[in-house]
């Protein structure tokens, strides 16, 4: 190989990218917000990816059943997906209800470079907004995903941030945020 000083290859190792979980209750707004993170984030030079649960759901499992074990195997791979990417430099924005904390536990334990945030919506807000007719199905009893009233979620076991900013963690690699103001 000319001009490799011996043939010798050498790699550069990536700094890994940062994963940010947006859940809350389904039609709370995780989905819009990953998007708008992602361009606010492109406006200032820095790419993201958004991992959208329910545009996985149909690509990832045709015929849902929500048993507890398809869930855990979608958010197994759900995961998988988050650590590749970000073990590749690569930002993510996971919008995904993910109930169970486990999940969520997880992926930090898998991920370097992990925050959750917690969009807190009133159910009632949630509802009127429920374009994919989740809550509908939920209140009518039709909703394998829900059924009738079971869904429940875990919030996240950490400390609420106070202020306009919170830290992502001692092995994060993402740069501090723009003030907001």
């Amino acid at each position: 190989m000319p001009g490799s000083g011996g043939g010798h290859l050498v790699m550069e190792k990536l700094q890994p990218g940062f994963a940010i979980w947006l859940t809350g209750l389904p039609s709370s707004g995780k989905t819009v917000l990953a998007h708008v993170l992602r361009c606010l984030l492109s406006y200032r030079g820095i790419e993201a990816q958004v991992l959208d649960s329910d545009e996985l759901w149909q690509k990832l499992v045709p015929n849902p059943t929500y048993t507890n074990e398809e869930q855990a195997g979608f958010y197994d791979e759900l995961i998988l997906m988050a650590g590749s990417l970000t073990d590749e430099g690569i930002n993510v924005f996971i919008a995904a209800t993910g109930q169970q904390r486990v999940y969520r536990q997880v992926a930090r334990s898998r991920i370097a470079c992990f925050a959750e945030v917690y969009v807190d919506c009133l159910p009632e807000v949630c509802r009127s907004r429920d374009t994919k007719g989740f809550w509908r199905r939920a209140d009518s009893g039709r909703s394998l995903r829900c059924r009738g009233w079971e869904f429940r979620m875990n919030h996240p076991n950490l400390p609420r941030p106070s202020g306009h900013r919170a830290s992502l963690g001692s092995g994060c690699c993402a740069p501090d945020p723009p003030p907001i103001g």
